[in-house]
């Protein structure tokens, strides 16, 4: 007879609530990848076409990995290495299967590495807006202050560390004193800038030619590259395959319906993509920029726009949005390292240390590959990386290569060594739910077909 999983532990956390919950793990799943990645993606992709190409993918493929993710971890309890290799044993199957979630959780942490880096960027950002020293400035003087900032290791790394800092305040202080309380005030914050944002830029600046730019598909611009790009984005802005679902799912009560949470999930994230979108391409319009600006769209670009319609003020508050936005996913990418030391007896604060330290040794590579060492390409023998610099190297490496595949394993290992009635007592449906065949089938079929296929463009490009 199949039971309800035991917790390993009776002294495991909980989430305290369903919103929670919800709350934290859109948390998570709303960061730089929505709110910096996904406009400049869009705006170098032609707009419309990359996004509802994106939706598809957060439908098709995000969903049921959102699923999964909860799924095993809330199966489990554990931490993502001790939770598949524990599911794997109770099935017959080898521990091995332990190294998927291994490779999901190296992945996040190495995005993690460069992520506090970027977040750095933010912090940094909102100290100008804040100074007034974003007030009055054109494209020239945004850009001289970025290239300034990526210029100076020095500058960088303290930067990098005040980001660091606020993460630790943060999990120092454990699952519900800490990553809760946090997420319940800076979520519903981020929620309140970005519609402000939005509805201000739709009203005061070009905000027809942004909804035209964004919901007007023009397929002709459509290439595989485009498609390549969207799906990577999904995985990216969803945050599947590094773990984090994962190890927020062990925390998880049985009360929570998964399958409703996951799509609550998606669509948050989606949603606040578009929007961010909605909040940015009306100011770009109105001064006549190109929103394919790539990376610097939104720290050379948008300063200066946002600068000539509301002065420092609504430059404080999108940099605000988009610094809590940074915190809030890179809490959740430290969870899963933090869950791991506990199991292994650290207390909270040498937890804390023994993830943070690391984060920001490696975290130098990144630094560093930007001004003093960028013209070192470490793996300049591979084709597709002759001139990687070690941030493009872990930005490829993690991915176009390490989300993909640590997604691959886990739907394979949840489709394919989880049985279906498991399966379906922790989703809470039956056996024979028109939903959980489908489920079924994009899990073990369509979602590990399609990964191949971004991880094949991964690879070769």
């Amino acid at each position: 007879m199949i039971g309800v999983s035991e917790k390993p532990t009776s002294d495991q956390p909980t989430w305290s609530s369903k919103l929670a919950f919800i709350l934290a793990t859109i948390g998570f799943s709303v960061g730089l990848g929505n709110i910096w990645r996904f406009p400049y993606l869009a705006g170098e992709s032609g707009g419309g076409a990359f996004v509802l190409i994106y939706v598809l993918c957060v439908l098709l493929i995000g969903v049921p990995l959102v699923i999964c993710e909860l799924v095993v971890g809330r199966r489990g309890g554990m931490s993502p290495i001790a939770t598949i290799s524990r599911l794997a044993r109770e099935e017959g199957r080898s521990p091995v299967w332990g190294l998927a979630g291994a490779l999901a959780m190296l992945t996040g942490f190495l995005i993690l590495t460069f992520y506090c880096v970027i977040g750095g960027w933010t912090v940094y950002f909102v100290w100008l807006a804040a100074t007034g020293s974003l007030t009055g400035v054109g494209t020239s003087e945004t850009q001289a202050l970025f290239d300034g900032l990526l210029g100076n290791p020095a500058k960088l790394v303290f930067w990098q560390l005040v980001f660091l800092s606020l993460n630790a305040l943060v999990i120092i202080r454990g699952l519900n004193a800490g990553v809760e309380r946090a997420v319940t005030v800076m979520m519903p914050l981020l929620f309140v800038l970005l519609l402000f944002l939005a509805g201000y830029g739709l009203v005061a600046a070009e905000g027809l030619k942004a909804v035209d730019f964004l919901f007007t598909p023009d397929f002709s611009s459509v290439t595989f590259g485009t498609a390549l790009d969207a799906l990577g984005q999904a995985f990216f802005s969803v945050g599947v395959g590094m773990a984090a679902m994962m190890t927020y799912g062990a925390f998880l009560p049985r009360t929570v319906n998964i399958p409703v949470t996951s799509g609550i999930i998606a669509g948050a994230d989606t949603l606040v993509a578009i929007i961010a979108g909605l909040a940015i391409f009306p100011f770009v319009f109105a001064l006549g920029l190109s929103p394919s600006e790539g990376p610097g769209l939104v720290f050379v670009v948008l300063p200066a726009a946002l600068a000539s319609f509301g002065g420092g003020g609504l430059t404080f508050a999108f940099f605000l949005l988009l610094a809590m936005a940074a915190l809030t996913s890179s809490i959740a990418l430290f969870q899963m390292s933090i869950t791991w030391c506990l199991e292994r007896g650290l207390p909270q604060p040498r937890a804390t240390l023994a993830t943070i330290l690391p984060c920001f040794i490696l975290g130098l590579a990144t630094v560093y590959s930007l001004n003093l060492a960028s013209n070192f390409f470490p793996l300049s023998f591979l084709p597709g990386y002759e001139t990687a610099t070690m941030f493009d190297v872990l930005d490829k490496a993690t991915g176009s290569i390490g989300l993909p595949l640590a997604g691959f394993l886990t739907a394979l290992f949840t489709g394919w060594v989880l049985r279906k009635e498991i399966l379906a007592l922790e989703m809470g449906l039956r056996n024979d739910s028109a939903f959980l065949s489908v489920w079924w089938f994009s899990i073990r079929f369509l979602a590990p077909a399609v990964i191949l296929v971004l991880i094949f463009g991964g690879v070769s490009g």
